[in-house]
């Protein structure tokens, strides 16, 4: 039997904090732009596909920048088309790949959504933390995700 590590009094007031204020964050961001009429998640979809070449990603690779599902990304692109802001379309490359394009109708709704998203970024984070918090913040997201996506190759890579 394996001998669990368990977390110091210091580690858990630190994780726990990190679990509240991260959830807290996210919906309060989603809250913000459902008042638009978009949840966080279509937001994210629409920005990566604004600044993808062409405005266009393929679903597989959407999913992966969107840390999504395809399962759950094929629905909100659903959603999404029936809006009129995205199209599904055959892959050029291989057609039995399906790209994710924005729409001018789209791309028209991620310029009027971006400045209410920014603001609440800016409102409900950058504006309460110093640049100093935010780098290390970031630093230390960078490794966290390099770790699990490393996990998730080894994973892959070994059947696990």
């Amino acid at each position: 039997m394996q001998t669990v590590a368990w977390l110091s009094s210091d580690e858990l007031v630190a994780w726990r904090t990190f679990l509240q204020g991260a959830t807290l964050l996210n919906e309060t961001l989603d809250r913000d732009l459902q008042v638009h009429g978009v949840s966080l998640s279509e937001y994210d979809i629409l920005v990566s596909l604004s600044e993808a070449t062409g405005r266009r990603l393929r679903m597989s690779t959407l999913a992966q920048q969107v840390v999504q599902s395809r399962s759950r990304l094929t629905h909100t692109a659903a959603r999404l088309e029936r809006r009129g802001w995205v199209q599904r379309r055959p892959a050029p490359d291989d057609r039995r790949g399906v790209e994710l394009f924005l729409t001018d109708t789209g791309y028209a709704a991620i310029q009027a959504l971006a400045p209410i998203h920014v603001a609440s970024v800016r409102r409900h984070l950058l504006d309460r933390i110093s640049l100093e918090q935010l780098q290390v913040m970031g630093e230390a997201m960078a490794v966290v995700r390099a770790g699990i996506l490393g996990d998730l190759d080894d994973e892959r890579l070994t059947g696990t």
